[in-house]
């Protein structure tokens, strides 16, 4: 099993714990970056194994922190690290661990949402898309806060082979809240099926490795964490571009307790949305009644076939969106209701109206003049 592979092969000098890193640096989690430092080497370790044998392996590592997991990486015998860390309070600390390690460990200070990943790997490790997977991963105990786009992201990439899957079929081992990792791997029928179950699914092969309790971080989260790997499939389950397969499955599962019927049809204008809905359900054969959690990926492909059919015949229909049609209609509510407010507004008003001004008006009426008794 992979969780037994030993570790092994290189053996770092001696170097402060992480805990003496923190202390050293002063350095504190943030809560609005998500963060929360793993120090048990023993669940680094444990991590690292997930991923496989990494001897000679290209790695790219998100969100190194204060740097328990890269050294976990690096004791198992990698070619090259690369990490790309956000906070500039870890930079100096991943420095100090690079110098131990000449010419294996490459940093990177900046954001893994918008850093270009197209260059992380050396060519030529690259690898056919149907062959055995490249010697490279990504690994990363990433922030709650990223963790969910993050995965988005490259799921895209892997459907279109783009940023570090141009390398090949690369693998990821990375970390979510216990609640997410259950929804990436959930099966059809499950509590826990969701959007990003299909469009994980779809694309990888996903495994939930291990849980880690909330208590072995600091500071100590509200949930526990979830360990998944992802391995991409050499052929995709829905052979439709990505964008198009989320639209849908986002539409599909925008009311979970609902007919999945009642979010397709919101793929589709007012005006012809029943007709189309029961157009594209008939040409899927798919039943309308099931739950979107019933759903399975040969329904979601019939679906998502269908409607790509649909969409060739009327081009604009792929960039109607329901929620922006929503939006433009409430603005035009608001628009009127204010044309509304301002003629009324331009009526003059009776100041005997106005309390205020009425009992001023009384005051003025029964103030006695000169000369008066």
């Amino acid at each position: 099993m992979v969780a037994s592979q030993k570790l092994a092969t290189l053996r770092l000098p001696p170097l402060p714990t992480i805990s003496e890193l923190i202390k050293l640096y002063k350095l504190r989690a943030q809560k609005q970056l998500s963060q929360n430092f793993l120090l048990d080497l023993n669940l680094t370790n444990k991590i690292v194994r997930q991923a496989g044998d990494l001897r000679d392996a290209y790695v790219c590592e998100v969100g190194p922190g204060p740097g328990g997991l890269t050294r976990s990486i690096l004791k198992a015998g990698v070619a090259d690290i690369l990490v790309v860390e956000k906070d500039s309070r870890f930079i100096p600390g991943l420095q100090l661990l690079s110098e131990t390690v000449p010419e294996k460990m490459r940093i990177v200070h900046g954001d893994i949402l918008t850093y270009r990943m197209e260059n992380v790997f050396p060519a030529c490790i690259a690898k056919p898309w149907e062959d055995y997977p490249p010697n490279c991963h990504i690994i990363g105990n990433l922030p709650f806060s990223v963790s969910t786009p993050l995965i988005i992201k490259w799921l895209e990439c892997i459907a279109n082979r783009t940023g570090p899957f141009a390398y090949g079929r690369t693998q990821l081992t990375l970390t979510f809240q216990k609640e997410v990792a259950e929804r990436l791997t959930a099966s059809t029928n499950s509590k826990q099926r969701s959007r990003l179950s299909v469009m994980a699914q779809y694309l990888c092969t996903v495994h939930h490795r291990f849980t880690i309790p909330g208590q072995a971080f600091v500071p100590k989260p509200k949930v526990d964490v979830g360990v998944v790997h992802f391995t991409p499939l050499a052929q995709p389950q829905i052979k439709q571009p990505f964008k198009m397969v989320e639209k849908l499955v986002r539409n599909v599962f925008q009311f979970r307790g609902k007919y999945c019927h009642k979010g397709l049809e919101m793929l589709f204008p007012e005006t012809y949305r029943a007709e189309m809905t029961r157009e594209m359900m008939q040409k899927a054969d798919v039943n309308p009644t099931l739950l979107p959690a019933q759903l399975s990926i040969p329904h979601i492909r019939a679906l998502v076939d269908t409607y790509a059919d649909m969409c060739a015949h009327e081009p604009d229909l792929f960039k109607y969106e329901f929620r922006e049609d929503l939006r433009l209609k409430k603005y035009a509510r608001q628009r009127s209701k204010g044309k509304d407010r301002f003629i009324t507004d331009k009526v003059p008003e009776n100041p005997l109206n106005n309390p205020a001004e009425r009992r001023d008006e009384h005051r003025h009426r029964d103030k006695p003049t000169n000369g008066s008794c």
